[in-house]
């Protein structure tokens, strides 16, 4: 494994639905970055398909701990990483504030900080 490798669920006409990428953040640790499920696909389960994998992935790579972020204006992130076992561990304050030009809003919420979340494998 690199440090960061790319996943991809397709369908089986090879049309790809859904994407995330494992990055080796440190020592034993690996983060889910950039779960992203093609728009018409959503609300079908892919997501948590695609994080269960991952979470079977770090595991199968011999990791202890895998991270996953979202913003705080995620409502349905939030409630699907913690579905699928991650536990909050941190909140990033300003963070979408301090790297993104223009405001974000998700859910009619402004989107400012990045609320961190872990498990232990």
């Amino acid at each position: 494994m690199g440090r960061a490798n790319c996943y991809v669920l397709e369908s089986e006409n090879s049309e790809i639905l859904g994407v995330y990428v494992l990055l080796m953040t440190r020592p034993g640790t690996s983060e889910i970055i950039n779960v992203a499920v093609k728009e018409d696909q959503q609300g079908m389960g892919l997501g948590k398909k695609l994080v269960l994998h991952a979470i079977s992935q770090a595991k199968e790579d011999g990791f202890h701990t895998l991270e996953i972020g979202t913003g705080n204006a995620g409502i349905g992130q939030l409630g699907l990483y913690q579905k699928c076992g991650f536990r909050i561990t941190g909140i990033d304050f300003d963070f979408f504030t301090k790297n993104y030009p223009e405001p974000i809003y998700e859910n009619g919420i402004h989107c400012r900080d990045m609320i961190r979340l872990s498990m232990d494998l």
